[in-house]
Order: C-alpha cells, then structure tokens, then sequence
C-alpha cells in the first residue's frame, strides 16, 4: 500500500495490494493522521454500538472508555469520537485509567448501553505487530473483519 502525502495529511490510494479505501476510513486517517489497529478499532466499536442501541450519532449518547490513555491504545478514541460523534467538546465522551481496553456506549433517551471488550485473540494480534507496516497491515485487515470476530458486547436490556 502506497501512502500519499496531500496537504500534509497521508491518504491511502485504493485498489493498492487488493485494499479499497471506505470513505469513513479515508476520513479518519485523514483527521487522524494515519492508519493504525486502534484507530479502526473506535471506527467499528462506535458504528456497532450505534446500530445496536439503534441511536444516533452526536447527541443524547454518552461514551465512556478505559486503558486507552496512551499511544497506540489512545487512537481508539480518535476513531469513537469519527464514528459516534462523541467529543470532549461537547462532553460526552470520557476516559478513564485501566489495565484492559473497555468501551461503554449508552443512549441517554432509552437509558440502554452496551459495552465493548477485545477479544482475546486480538490482543494477541495487536501487541504482535510491532512496525508501524505491521500495523498498517493489521488496521485494514480488522476494518474487513466483522465485529463479532473483535469485540465481546454486553447490554443492560
């Protein structure tokens, strides 16, 4: 995969090595400033928690994260705050000191939440690559694999 620089921002070019870009992905290397595993992790955390408390993006949701407060795990939050909306602007996203990552997403008009864990076995996979290539590579892989395959969920219904 080539990368491009384009106003001092990295972008990806699609069809490279069999990888089509999403736009939403295009977006949050595009604020994020490059592709990396957690960043594509907040992206699907935050568009499955969406889907399932079947709320919508913005406002009247409150997400709360935890074992996220350095790099590389604090590109989680870039990609929660793309795909909900959540900011520190608007004060409805928070987070919190851990030993492991754990999302929580409520919507705060049916009072439902869901909470997000990584499996095991991406964990492995994440603390395994090491370069910055390895983690280019590990990103699009997880952003085609589906949420079931990276995150344990549990809701308070």
């Amino acid at each position: 995969m080539k990368i491009q620089r384009v106003q001092g921002s990295p972008r990806l070019r699609s069809g490279q090595a069999g990888f089509r870009v999403q736009k939403d992905l295009q977006q949050a290397i595009d604020f994020h400033g490059h592709l990396g595993p957690y960043l594509v992790l907040g992206i699907i955390a935050g568009q499955t928690a969406l889907k399932k408390l079947r709320c919508k993006k913005y406002f009247g949701l409150q997400v709360k994260v935890w074992g996220a407060n350095r790099k590389p795990k604090s590109c989680l939050i870039d990609g929660l705050q793309l795909s909900t909306g959540a900011t520190y602007g608007k004060g409805n996203i928070s987070k919190f000191n851990g030993a492991k990552i754990k999302i929580s997403i409520s919507d705060c008009l049916n009072h439902k939440k869901i909470t997000l864990t990584l499996k095991k076995d991406l964990i492995g996979q994440l603390v395994a690559a090491r370069t910055h290539r390895d983690a280019e590579l590990l990103a699009k892989e997880l952003y085609k694999t589906d949420y079931s395959n990276l995150f344990k969920l549990t809701t308070n219904d």
